[in-house]
Parts: structure tokens; C-alpha cells; sequence
């Protein structure tokens, strides 16, 4: 269908030498549109030269001349303007074909990846990856079992007799006599000794006892 409205890329070229054309036609009728107006000018000096000579009847003529050219450059001036117009035609059909082109092959490609990845595949290759991971999870849950006579004990009874452990480990310490930590010395700061004690006065009755103690030692 994009082929018969747009036609193929062997059209795209004709195209292609179809725009060339026209531009070299658009040229030539500009260079035939100056030479054009360039003689029209020439016969409106032509005219004004025969009005000051009072030869009306040549005036005249150069004037007629004269819009036989203006009717010539206007008729180029259609032309081009016609030109113009197809070559804008052209061009916009150009980029159209193109843009078809590119999504034509935009889908070709998403044909191709679409055949090459089908929603079968995609669930086999899906199923095969859970295959393995399953099988690698079996694998490591073999490796990491007990074996020999490692695989004999009970976790169970491993796990009271740990119980029992921590238990006669606690009531040990419960039953050591608690020690009273030495005390720690004073720190006499340096220059500085510790006060001496000052004497107390000794009441009249510690004086008789006193007295007394000494005579029975005698």
C-alpha cells in the first residue's frame, strides 16, 4: 500500500532528478526575467528621447515595446511562481517517502526481534532458569547437611545440655563470697602533707583516772 502512494526508493531518485530540473528551469527564467526588464528599461529611455525629438509616433512604439516585455516578465513571473510551488510539493513528498521509509524499516526490525524473541521462547528460557536455580538450591542444601557421625547427634538434647551448662555456670557464681574491693589510696596532691591530728584537752576526771592507772602500775 506505502508503495503505491509514495512509490519506491527508485522513485525517491527520479524525484531527486526531478528537483534538479526544475531548479535549473527556475534559473533560466529569472536570467530571462532580468533580460527582460533590463529592455523594457531601455525602451522607456528609447521613448523619453523620441518625446524630446517631438517624434510621437516613435515614442509610441518604444512604449508598446515596452509593455510587450512587462507582459513577457509577468508571464515569467507565473512561471517561476508555478515552479516554486511543485518544488515545495515535491520536497514535502520527498520528506514523506522518507518518513514512510524509516518507519517501514522501524517496523521490520520490530518484526524481526519480535520473531527471534516469541513469547515461547521467553517462557522455555524462563522456565530453564527456574529449573537451574531450583537445582542449585538442592545442591547447596546437600553440601551444607551433617554427615558421618555429625549427623547422629541431637540438636535437641545439644541444646539441654547447653541449657544445663549455663545453669551450674550461674549458680557457681551465685555461691562465691562476695569480696569487697581494696580501697584505693588517697592522692596526696604534691607540696601539700596531710594534717596532723590536733590533741584534745583531757577533762579533770581523765586526769584522776589517769593518776590512777599509774600508781596501780607502780
Amino acid at each position: 500500500m506505502f508503495n503505491r502512494l509514495f512509490g519506491k526508493p527508485k522513485q525517491e531518485t527520479n524525484a531527486l532528478t526531478t528537483l534538479d530540473k526544475l531548479n535549473e528551469t527556475l534559473e533560466m527564467l529569472e536570467k530571462k526575467e532580468k533580460v527582460l526588464v533590463k529592455k523594457a528599461g531601455a525602451e522607456v529611455e528609447k521613448a523619453k528621447e523620441f518625446a524630446k525629438g517631438r517624434n510621437k509616433r516613435a515614442a509610441i512604439q518604444c512604449l508598446k515595446r515596452k509593455r510587450l516585455y512587462e507582459q513577457q516578465i509577468e508571464q515569467l513571473g507565473n512561471f517561476q511562481l508555478r515552479i516554486h510551488d511543485q518544488m515545495i510539493m515535491l520536497e514535502g513528498a520527498k520528506a514523506t517517502t522518507e518518513t514512510v521509509d524509516a518507519l517501514r524499516t522501524g517496523a521490520s526490525a520490530m518484526k524481526a526481534m519480535q520473531k527471534a524473541t516469541n513469547i515461547d521462547d521467553v517462557d522455555k528460557t524462563m522456565d530453564e532458569i527456574n529449573e537451574q536455580t531450583e537445582n542449585m538450591k538442592q545442591i547447596q542444601e546437600a553440601l551444607s547437611a551433617p554427615i558421618g557421625a555429625a549427623a547422629d547427634f541431637d540438636e535437641d538434647e545439644l541444646e539441654a545440655e547447653l541449657e544445663e551448662l549455663e545453669g551450674a555456670e550461674l549458680e557457681e557464681q551465685l555461691l562465691q563470697p562476695a569480696t569487697t574491693a581494696p580501697a584505693a589510696p588517697v592522692q596526696v596532691p604534691a607540696g601539700r602533707q596531710p594534717a596532723r591530728p590536733v590533741p584534745q584537752k583531757r577533762t579533770a576526771e581523765e586526769d584522776e583516772l589517769a593518776a590512777l592507772q599509774a600508781e596501780m602500775a607502780l
